[in-house]
Order: C-alpha cells, then structure tokens, then sequence
C-alpha cells in the first residue's frame, strides 16, 4: 500500500510538475516597452555624469570626509598607532604653535595687499583694450599668458633670477647708480615680490572683465555725454555699476586663490617661508606640518580652518555686494 502511495503521490508530483512545466511554456512575458525620449535623454545625462560623480566622490569627497576623521587623530602616517585624541590638534594650533599666527598673518598680507591692486590693475588694463585698438586679440592673449605660467614652478624659478641679489632688477638699478639688495633674500621685501608676482597674473580677471566691459550698453555713454559726463564720472556712475557683478565674481575667486597660494611660495621662499618666517603662508606651513614632520593629523586640523576661513571670507564678499553690485536696476 506503502509503495503504492508512494508511486501515486510521485506520480501526481511528476504531473504536477508536467502540469507547471507546460503552463510556464505557454505563458509569455509582456513585451518591454521601449524608452521614451525623457528617459532616453535621462540616461545619458547620468551617463556624462558618471566621471564626474566617480572623481567627486571619490577623490573629492571621501578624502575630505577623510581629512575631517584624521584631524581629530594623531595620524602620522601608520594606523598601527593612531589614537583619538579628540581637539587636541586645534588646541595646540591655536594655543602652542607660534608658527601658525605667523602664516596667519601672513596669508591675511597678501590676501588684503595683493588681491585689490591685482583686480584694479586687471580692470585698468582691460578698460584700455575696450577702447577698440588694432590687434586686440594679440594683446589680450599676451596679456593672458601670464595667468598660465603664473603659478608655474619655472615663472617662480625666473622671479629668484629677477628679484635676488645679482638679478635683472639690480643689474637695471646699477645702471642709474642704485645699489640693490635681494630683495627676495630681505625680510622686508620677501613678501612684496610674492605679491607683485601675484599681480602679474592678472589676465584671467582682465578676460572676464573685458567680456563685462562688452555688454555695457553704448547709449548710456552717448546720454551722459550729452549731459555733460566727463570720462571719469562715466566711468563711476555708468561702467562700474554696470560690471559690478562682474567685479564681484573676479573678487571671490581672487579671494579663494589668494588663500590657496602655495606654489610660488614654496619655490621662491626655498620651501621654508623665509627669511624670518616673513614668506611663511599657511598653505605653506600646512604643507610642512603634513609632509616635513609627517603629523598629518595636525594637517588635516589647518586644513579644515582653512576651508572654514575660505568660506567666511567668501560669505562676506557675498554678503558685501547687496550694497555695491547692481543686477539691472535694482541692487
């Protein structure tokens, strides 16, 4: 009876499983529709974006989020001793390091110094190619390679040649009975010829502000001469209003690469911000904190001040220009 049951009840199996197997072959699957122009438009989207995403998260982000870890550590290097240590690292940046209020004020030099006289001298300049001269293409891309070779390690290199003691400066000033010094060598005048080298990479604000300068409406330079306008107050009540916004742009990103300035430092101050500490950045200590004494830790903590002050700085210039920048009209 036993092995009759069994061979009845794997006999219904066996039809069962027939019975299942011929419904799943007759039974079809519901054709895919196809894309519509939105998703198909969609999907590439994200498919241009997909190398943007892989370097933002990860080169960008999660070393940042990395960074932000390592601070609160005494990373050097190897995890086999790696301790959290909380705030330590920004008790002693603040409190113990001498180092750091000097590339503060430093850094704060050169930013307030050589930023305002860079973007004056790139408006200037850019106001006399908006004049309608012959060969203005010429002009405006020898104007612009400096900004290209600007913060390069061989322009750097050339500026020990021009400011040091036996350089091309000294060599003119000889000519007229001046006796020079190094003037890179000099505590005195070490920063100076960092920030004249920053002034001299004045071609790409003067390309944005020379685009400004083309959108400005010629009949409102036409009514004020006819009011009787001379050059200056046209220049201060129709040019300048009009290519605020612009000036504002150039500020923020002169801002933030004023802050960022490392290597024309690095190569002009030999790497050790000297003499006296007076070349001393804090991009520059950042990177001998990091890689001289290998406390990345500590790093990481000027780092993040650093990105804090960068935004401070450039919420500022945005909060400043709901008084001087004007968008059509209206301020």
């Amino acid at each position: 009876m036993i092995d009759t049951d069994r061979s009845s009840t794997g006999g219904t199996a066996s039809g069962t499983g027939r019975t299942a197997g011929s419904s799943g072959g007759s039974s079809r699957r519901p054709a895919r529709k196809p894309w519509t122009e939105a998703q198909r438009s969609t999907a590439a989207g994200y498919a241009f974006l997909t190398p943007w995403l892989v370097g933002f998260f990860g080169i960008t982000l999660m070393p940042m989020l990395a960074s932000l870890v390592l601070s609160f550590t005494n990373f050097s290097g190897s995890f086999r001793n790696v301790e959290w240590i909380g705030l330590e690292n920004y008790r002693l940046m603040f409190t113990v390091d001498p180092a750091f209020w000097q590339s503060v004020r430093v850094t704060f030099a050169y930013v307030l110094i050589s930023v305002p006289i860079m973007l004056v001298f790139a408006l200037a300049i850019a106001t006399l190619l908006n004049k309608g001269i012959a060969m203005l293409g010429l002009y405006r891309t020898i104007f612009y390679i400096p900004s290209l070779l600007g913060t390069s390690v061989a322009v750097a290199v050339l500026w020990r040649f021009v400011w040091g003691e036996t350089g091309l400066l000294n060599g003119v000033l000889s000519v007229v009975g001046i006796a020079g010094r190094s003037w890179i060598g000099h505590p005195d005048t070490a920063l100076f010829t960092i920030m004249v080298l920053n002034v001299w990479t004045f071609g790409a604000p003067m390309i944005i502000f020379l685009a400004g300068l083309r959108q400005v409406p010629a009949d409102l330079y036409e009514a004020a001469a006819l009011d009787g306008a001379g050059r200056w107050q046209r220049f201060l009540r129709i040019t300048l209003p009009s290519i605020s916004p612009v000036i504002l742009f150039n500020g923020i990103l002169s801002v933030i690469g004023g802050f960022q300035a490392f290597t024309q430092v690095y190569v002009v101050s030999g790497g050790d911000g000297g003499p006296a500490g007076s070349t001393l950045f804090y991009t520059l200590l950042l990177y001998q904190r990091a890689f001289g004494e290998l406390r990345f830790g500590y790093a990481s903590a000027m780092a993040w001040v650093l990105l804090l002050v960068i935004g401070a700085a450039t919420a500022a210039v945005f909060a400043s220009g709901r008084f001087w920048v004007f968008y059509g009209d209206e301020k």
